[in-house]
């Protein structure tokens, strides 16, 4: 039990030095693969990042693509003999080119074209900055995504994690694949649990910097910041409601953590629970009308959902004496958290709809799941060699990448929300 009371810091004992960015590797696939060939893109050399590389680095991460290699270089415009793509063994082809505007800005054009059925699936034309060609391919990914597995891609999402490099804590933002890194916040002190506002424009996070856990909310265009939650004892596990007006935390301020809410901006603090027991983890669910929260009110910790308004709490985990963590996916459908079986903390989900529970990683130290803004990955942190890295995983367990670095210990993984 104490080591539940204490859930909050045990994230905090690992310390070894954070260095470079995200690597992922991939370790399964999809068990269907659509073959797709990704010819080079006209003229892409004057951009500042090669479109190609990255689009043929989405679509072979998300396991649901067999890339060919076209060693050809074709425009948009370019005569394409379907037939020949698909004597090839393709049953897609991309193909796309990109200049440089009068204004700077590089504008990047691209096809899909379906070589069965002879058609164009697709085509974009796309126009940014320079600092933005990144995610100018991780677009045309998830259209590409999108137009042939029917559901929206999340390439061109963020995510955002915690590292620790020497005394020093770091709240970084990063791509969906680990690239263009960013600090939002260095401290000396522990960062824990950051959770996007569904906007994508703000991060709530728990700060140890006054000597005590505050929750604070960040605007990342800013940085400006205010504490919204700097009561007498803990204040953590911040979740944001769906229309981003309230966030649900977890407080002892009374005694006992349980869970409140509180607006976005401090005010209007609100208990909904009070129990004799421990009341922690709160999280809205999509539609923002319930609440899923972590209790030892059975006698161990499990997995509740309740009102918004705090009424009708009931059970939903019941195998296993130990679940924590609890995420709801996009569609409410879907139950992430982490199980303690044998001594090992593994990532499950459950089925809400026929109850049904899946194991879907092997490792023994998992922590922080979270899903991509599609529902269709789960990320996660575990540990690898004593120290922290970051695993992706598909929710039918079928595909696995692990995000690495050279050294470094990377925890409290969120997936950001799709970007208008």
């Amino acid at each position: 039990m104490n080591r539940f009371r204490l859930i909050v810091l045990a994230l905090l004992t690992v310390c070894v030095t954070a260095q470079a960015q995200l690597r992922f590797e991939i370790t399964g696939v999809g068990a269907t693969q659509i073959p797709i060939a990704v010819a080079g893109f006209a003229d892409e050399s004057i951009a500042p990042q090669q479109v190609t590389a990255i689009i043929k680095a989405d679509l072979a991460r998300s396991g649901f693509f067999k890339i060919i290699d076209t060693g050809n270089v074709m425009s948009e415009t370019s005569p394409i003999n379907l037939n020949d793509w698909k004597s090839r063994g393709a049953d897609a082809l991309v193909v796309g080119s990109v200049q440089r505007l009068a204004d700077g800005r590089f504008d990047v054009r691209y096809k899909l074209l379906d070589t069965v059925k002879s058609t164009q699936l697709s085509a974009l034309a796309l126009a940014a900055p320079a600092q933005f060609t990144r995610v100018t391919a991780h677009k045309i990914a998830d259209d590409i995504y999108e137009k042939l597995i029917g559901v929206r891609g999340a390439f061109a999402t963020r995510i955002a994690y915690v590292t620790k490099s020497g005394n020093e804590y770091r709240l970084e933002i990063a791509d969906s694949d680990g690239e263009d890194t960013h600090v939002a916040l260095r401290s000396n002190e522990p960062i824990i649990s950051p959770a996007w506002s569904p906007d994508g424009t703000k991060v709530a996070y728990v700060s140890f910097e006054n000597k005590k856990p505050v929750v604070y909310v960040q605007d990342l265009v800013t940085k400006q910041r205010i504490a919204v939650a700097n009561y007498k004892g803990s204040n953590s596990a911040p979740s944001w409601s769906p229309d981003g007006s309230k966030l649900a935390v977890a407080l002892s301020r009374g005694g006992l953590t349980q869970v409140y809410v509180v607006n976005a901006n401090g005010t209007g603090l609100q208990r909904l629970t009070n129990t004799n027991g421990i009341d922690t983890e709160p999280q809205f669910s999509a539609d923002g009308r319930q609440i899923y929260f972590t209790s030892d009110r059975s006698g161990g910790p499990q997995i509740y959902r309740m009102s918004a308004t705090g009424d009708g709490a009931q059970r939903v985990t019941f195998n296993g004496s130990y679940n924590i963590s609890p995420r709801i996916s996009p569609d409410g459908k879907t139950l992430a958290y982490i199980s303690r079986r044998e001594g090992k903390f593994q990532l499950y989900v459950l089925d809400l709809t026929n109850a049904q529970e899946q194991r879907l990683s092997d490792t023994v130290k998992d922590e922080s799941p979270s899903f991509s803004p599609n529902g269709k990955y789960i990320m996660y942190a575990t540990e690898s060699g004593r120290r922290g890295s970051l695993a992706v995983v598909s929710v039918d367990g079928r595909v696995r990448h692990r995000l690495t670095v050279q050294a470094g210990d990377i925890r409290e993984p969120t997936w950001g929300p799709f970007m208008k």
